[in-house]
């Protein structure tokens, strides 16, 4: 018996539609794995991805940068946030979490480095300095974040969508127990999928707000997905 990795990539359209984009089965992960599911993707007719919302995936943002090269990488906030307690005490974790508060808070990519550097130099950032370390590690994929206004930084500050699905695999994987190959897990856990997708009928709240400073930031791209 061995125990293989399940990865699943959601898009969402340029009208606030989401759509499941493919389900892949894979025991080790990295740059070559991901490239290959990007080449995929692009082969079934994605032309274009204008932002990607990742969750630390190890490759994933090269595989994005070459299948891909206009694409913003954005690192999921609260993928970060978690990955940062780990370095924490579960007694420190909170007065943490408000210190670090104040970094994806700022008002801009700037303020934001600030903040950045006085958690690094403060009391926390001192006793805890691989929580400083790890968000200078994915600052790049950090300040696409702050190019918008709060009311869209809401849909992009985690994978709440991908979560959201995650629990609802695991649900079935556990329910079932083990499986025979992969194309039994396959066949359960695409019609856990086909469930999801027919619950997604309504954009977020958001999307009006986000579509229209998407249509600015990204231009014809963006026209030309809305058309689609």
């Amino acid at each position: 018996m061995r125990n293989k990795a399940i990865h699943v990539a959601i898009s969402v359209r340029a009208n606030g539609a989401k759509e499941v984009l493919g389900l892949w089965i894979e025991q080790n992960e990295g740059a070559k794995f991901w490239l290959r599911v990007l080449n995929e993707l692009k082969n079934r007719g994605v032309e274009d991805i204008l932002l990607a919302v990742v969750d630390g995936l190890k490759g994933f943002p090269e595989a994005i940068a070459a299948a891909y090269p206009e694409t913003i990488v954005q690192t999921c906030i609260v993928h970060l946030l978690r990955h940062s307690m780990e370095f924490a005490s579960w007694k420190d974790r909170k007065a943490i979490a408000c210190a670090l508060k104040t970094i994806y808070e700022a008002v801009d990519d700037k303020a934001a480095e600030a903040a950045l550097t006085a958690f690094e130099a403060g009391p926390w950032g001192e006793k805890h300095a691989a929580i400083g370390k790890a968000w200078r590690r994915a600052w790049q994929e950090v300040i696409p974040f702050f190019a918008f206004p709060r009311e869209v930084r809401r849909i992009l500050y985690t994978t709440d969508a991908i979560e959201a699905l995650n629990s609802k695999l695991r649900r079935a994987v556990r329910a079932r127990g083990h499986f025979p190959n992969d194309e039994a897990a396959l066949k359960l856990l695409f019609l856990v999928l086909n469930r999801a997708e027919k619950d997604w009928k309504m954009p977020p709240r958001e999307w009006t707000a986000a579509k229209a400073q998407m249509a600015v930031m990204f231009g014809e791209r963006f026209s030309k997905a809305m058309s689609a």
